[in-house]
């Protein structure tokens, strides 16, 4: 893989990172038609970057069978209007398997799942994605990262063996902490995205980062690239007018350690006729009081 083929990866990820939700039929299969609609409607509004398989899109709660169906239908459907940077994890061979599968159905890059492991060293985890990325040298890696235990330093030691590990989802809810990682790691070494979607992309892009990742572009692409665009150009007010038009959406998804992260977004959907409101366990439907609220959200959003 070239430096020049690199960049154009990297200035994918500098971007808006869409993780894509995973609709559902009645009887609880792919509902692979309104699948379709939903990425024909973010590619519409702008988006050029999907991550199938990301948590938004309930990748835990997916079949091995289930998780390459996804991953190739968004290849299928983003075509060459989009990036796609597909979700692996779980055990070594899997993550490798499910690498693979991704770059022999013509993905750009894979996104690297926090390892759920309860035992996870930093050596441990600089061996985890050292193993993947080193089985595909020709794409580029994006580890997921929501262990403040892991150090800087670390992650430039994985890019040390492995140049095609080429940015980092930072999900770690500190803003000063990622600022030092960051540097620690490398500032320019690395694209930096906001893993915590729009309620921290200000701030992380006051530290460096030049992407962010987000659910709601499910919804409202415009909002999202509206964000984006005031923080490319440094309109800090802009992009914080759009943090608080968003506000209560996001702090229904991130309610109580985020139970309710997908069910949000699908019940605006679902509000919007774009899917079902369906999700599986652990996840769970909305209650009946807040189904109002997202629909008038989305409403606002929609006209």
């Amino acid at each position: 893989m070239t430096s020049d083929a690199f960049a154009t990866h990297r200035a994918a990820l500098a971007d808006v990172v869409a993780i894509p939700v995973t609709p559902f039929t009645a009887d609880g299969t792919l509902d692979t038609e309104a699948h379709r609609v939903l990425l024909r409607h973010m590619l519409d509004g702008g988006v050029r970057t999907l991550t199938p398989n990301g948590n938004t899109g309930e990748f835990y709660a997916l079949t091995p069978g289930e998780r390459r169906a996804v991953t190739e239908l968004t290849i299928e459907a983003a075509g060459n209007r989009a990036t796609v940077l597909a979700g692996i994890g779980h055990d070594v061979p899997t993550a490798i398997a499910s690498a693979r599968h991704a770059r022999d159905c013509g993905a750009h890059m894979v996104m690297v799942h926090q390892p759920v492991h309860p035992y996870v060293s930093e050596g441990g985890w600089v061996d985890y994605h050292r193993a993947i990325a080193e089985a595909v040298p020709e794409l580029g890696v994006v580890p997921y990262l929501r262990n403040p235990a892991v150090s800087g330093r670390r992650l430039a030691e994985l890019a040390d063996a492995c140049p095609n590990v080429i940015g980092v989802k930072y999900a770690v809810p500190d803003a000063a902490r990622f600022a030092a990682f960051a540097r620690d790691a490398g500032l320019e070494r690395f694209v930096w995205i906001a893993g915590l979607a729009e309620p921290y992309a200000p701030s992380y892009f006051s530290a460096g980062a030049t992407g962010f990742t987000s659910g709601l572009v499910n919804v409202a692409p415009a909002v999202s690239r509206n964000m984006l665009e005031a923080l490319r150009s440094g309109d800090h007010p802009a992009a914080m007018k759009v943090w608080e038009d968003i506000r209560r959406f996001e702090e229904l998804r991130g309610a109580n350690g985020s139970a309710d992260n997908v069910s949000v977004v699908k019940e605006a959907l679902a509000s919007l006729g774009m899917c079902r409101r369906d999700v599986r366990p652990p996840s769970r439907t909305l209650p009946e009081g807040e189904r109002a609220e997202v629909a008038a959200i989305a409403a606002g959003w929609s006209k």
